[in-house]
């Protein structure tokens, strides 16, 4: 993967030489969410939890992301447990890779209705909970600006999650502010590579011009992406498409040497 997008170098590293992944969760929401948590946070509270044998940092952020977003799926608890997703994404200690896979969770939460449809589509999608689905919605979009407000002071991969969610919850500020901002992607990564179609993919997106979003999703399915059904509107296969291409990216990150 092009360099150029992966996160900066931190101090922090998730081997034996640095704090356990969990712990730094649990300093960071402790200095942050002092009064009463979200459910979730007994992950990193609970004595029992911090001793677990079988824990170690991949086995813990699998649980931890399951806990808010279990199994792609809304709960009633997800909305109030995104509180604790957020204050990590805002916290500079928190490694850039999982800042930006932070963001990627925050927007699987606020689009699962949405990815859902386009994937099951004529059929119900199963474990639908429109309430917790909606009120995840809401609550991904109360911590949106706050979130963005920091693209200056952000990396290059988490400016591109970043951008994912803004294209879900656009405004007049931000779309026309979009384009100026990922001239630098379009310019440095071409057509046909993971980062160059999910920037230009995102700037049809802030279009908000339903023919274009629709032409730029059946382009870009029929080449290599997985497709969804065409009886399904435009929006709903946009975000589908966009969420295989927000995970792509971050598994190219993720992957990627000498990174933290």
């Amino acid at each position: 993967m092009d360099t150029d997008a992966e996160p900066e170098q931190t101090q922090h590293t998730t081997n034996a030489a640095g704090p356990p992944i969990w712990q730094l969760f649990r300093d960071v929401i402790a200095d942050r969410m002092p009064g009463p948590r979200p459910l979730q946070a007994a992950m990193l509270f609970d004595a029992e939890v911090e001793v677990d044998p079988c824990w170690n940092d991949r086995s813990f952020l699998g649980d931890f992301c399951s806990e808010i977003l279990h199994q792609d799926a809304c709960q009633p608890a997800t909305a109030d447990g995104l509180a604790l997703v957020t204050a990590l994404v805002v916290d500079d200690r928190i490694p850039a890779r999982h800042r930006f896979q932070a963001v990627d969770l925050l927007f699987r939460a606020a689009t699962v209705a949405e990815r859902h449809l386009a994937e099951t589509w004529p059929a119900t999608p199963q474990h639908a909970d429109p309430d917790s689905e909606a009120r995840a919605h809401s609550a991904v979009q109360a911590h949106v600006p706050t979130l963005l407000a920091r693209w200056s002071a952000e990396c290059p991969a988490v400016r591109l999650a970043l951008a994912g969610l803004a294209v879900v919850f656009p405004t007049d500020r931000t779309l026309p502010a979009l384009t100026p901002r990922l001239r630098t992607f379009a310019h440095q990564h071409p057509q046909g590579t993971a980062i160059g179609d999910y920037v230009r993919f995102v700037l049809v997106l802030a279009t908000q011009n339903d023919d274009q979003i629709l032409t730029a999703t059946e382009k870009l399915t029929d080449a290599y992406w997985t497709g969804t059904a065409r009886g399904v509107s435009a929006q709903p296969r946009a975000l589908h498409l966009l969420g295989q291409m927000l995970t792509k990216v971050g598994i190219g990150l993720t992957r990627a040497p000498a990174v933290q």
